[in-house]
Order: C-alpha cells, then sequence, then structure tokens
C-alpha cells in the first residue's frame, strides 16, 4: 500500500510541475481596489494557501462548536 501512496504523491507533483512551467505569463488580479501582478503559477500557489489556512480553520472551528454542542451541562 505504500507504493500506492508514493505513486499517487509523485504523479501529483509531475502534474504540479507541469502546470507551474507552463504558466509563466502574468496575469493581473483585481480584488476590492487590490491589483497584482504576478505569473499565473505564483497566484494559483497563493490561492491554494490561502484557501488551504482558512478552510482549516473553519472546520476546526465547526468540529470545536459540534463537540462543545454535545457536551451534556
Amino acid at each position: 500500500m505504500r507504493w500506492v501512496y508514493v505513486t499517487v504523491i509523485v504523479l501529483f507533483v509531475a502534474i504540479i510541475l507541469i502546470f507551474v512551467f507552463q504558466n509563466f505569463g502574468v496575469v493581473r488580479m483585481a480584488f476590492l481596489g487590490f491589483s497584482l501582478r504576478a505569473p499565473l503559477a505564483i497566484v494559483a500557489a497563493i490561492m491554494y494557501v490561502l484557501g488551504a489556512f482558512t478552510g482549516g480553520s473553519l472546520y476546526a472551528l465547526l468540529r470545536k462548536s459540534v463537540h462543545a454542542s454535545q457536551r451534556p451541562m
């Protein structure tokens, strides 16, 4: 089973590297008056990290809330 996990990770990294090398074109992103010009791969990586951080935080907050509501008083 370990080799299956290693194979999946290697394929995932290869796909990410292909995406990065094919998307060095500069894009412009604007949101609420804030503007950013950067390579698409960097913008995608930043958005992925921000999404993972906020999603993980929300999940932890909801899990804590559910556990607190299930505790007897």
